[in-house]
């Protein structure tokens, strides 16, 4: 399957930039998600890829051929939208033969390919209802089906299962990744939902403003956040993130929180570069990482001891909420833990070794 590579992309109207100076480069047969808040710009990307609005500067290659002013029907692309976008009157055999008319196939090319992407997607028993006919399940699967049909070199995804209730988006991202495991297919998926890119992506291309803040694997991005927009981004509930200023004292390396004074031992945190004495740092603790409440470690990088400001629990999760003097420190519990945590109740909180993440609090990279 082709390559996709972005180089130097610039898209503005008027005055506004919406992609700034942008490179990506997609290898053969990934899954590649674009993520990140509205108004990021990643739909932006995925349309210019698409064709369907054309770049302000750079150029963009798929399989080693520039592509920038080519028509979208001459870039060997087949993309599925957020809405289903199907035809009512026509049948699901209908639907998914209507792209392969324009390709002048023959009949029982069309047949063989549309009775291949039926049994892949599980719609055989589908194929002579319409669309009002169809879940909202089916609908989308009808709608990948007509990408599929297509048999082109590069898929495009912009956020499918928006419009899908819980139940239906899990199946179909299921769906959707078995699809590539099978097809190898090079795939680009835009969306706002974290756990679809971190569950289906090869790597993903996580955007803030324009910019590609961090461009790795879903364990990467996880366990190293390339800085604090990453960092704040990934996770739910998201990292908690404190200033704090660096200490050398004594040749071991520490910061001590701004709020609650609290002294963080860094001696075993693997800096980029070495942090000087009295640099303002961010330091970020995911709530899962936590040990249980009340279990005292001493080899633990901090040690905090807060009051119970409240506590959620939503079946197999609970979290406990800590008060501070900048705000909540969220943790993680045991949902049978989580009923003994009590309003104003004190805490004692440890937080492991290898799990702290730095950022340097001036530019929000990753120290």
């Amino acid at each position: 399957m082709p390559q996709v590579q972005f180089e130097k992309i610039v898209k503005s109207y008027g005055r506004v930039t919406v992609l700034k100076n942008l490179d990506l480069e997609i290898g053969d047969g990934e899954f590649v998600v674009l993520l990140g808040p509205s108004g990021c710009g990643k739909t932006t990307l995925l349309n210019l890829l698409a064709g369907l609005i054309d770049v302000s500067s750079g150029r963009i290659q798929i399989g080693g051929k520039d592509v920038t002013n080519l028509d979208p029907k001459d870039r060997g692309l087949a993309m599925v939208f957020q809405s289903y976008a199907l035809y009512p009157t026509k049948t699901v055999r209908g639907n998914l033969k209507f792209g392969l008319a324009a390709a002048k196939l023959d009949k029982a090319e069309q047949e063989r390919r549309i009775a291949w992407a039926a049994k892949l997607l599980q719609i055989e028993p589908l194929l002579d209802r319409k669309p009002a006919q169809l879940s909202g399940g089916q609908r989308q699967r009808v709608a990948i089906g007509r990408a599929l049909v297509k048999q082109v070199g590069v898929f495009l995804f912009d956020e499918p299962l928006s419009n899908l209730d819980a139940k239906l988006r899990t199946e179909t991202r299921l769906e959707i990744k078995r699809l590539h495991d099978e097809t190898q297919s090079t795939i680009v998926y835009v969306t706002h939902d974290q756990i679809e890119a971190m569950t289906m992506a090869t790597r993903i291309a996580i955007m803030n403003a324009g910019v590609i803040q961090q461009f790795d694997t879903p364990d990467e991005v996880y366990e190293r956040p390339a800085n604090l927009f990453v960092a704040g981004f990934i996770g739910a509930p998201a990292m908690n993130l404190f200033p704090a200023t660096i200490s050398t004292t004594g040749g071991s390396v520490s910061a001590t929180l701004a709020d609650t004074r609290a002294k963080i031992d860094l001696s075993q945190y693997r800096f980029v570069n070495g942090p000087r004495e009295g640099d303002a740092v961010v330091l970020g603790f995911r709530p899962e990482h936590f040990l249980p409440p009340n279990a005292a470690n001493g080899q633990s990088a901090a040690h905090f001891d807060l009051p119970v400001q409240y506590t959620e629990k939503t079946g197999a999760d609970a979290t406990g909420y800590f008060k501070t003097d900048s705000g909540l420190l969220a943790v993680s519990v045991a949902p049978e833990l989580i009923g003994e945590l009590k309003q104003g109740q004190i805490a004692s909180l440890s937080f492991p070794h290898g799990k702290v993440h730095a950022f340097d609090a001036a530019s929000g990279q990753r120290l």
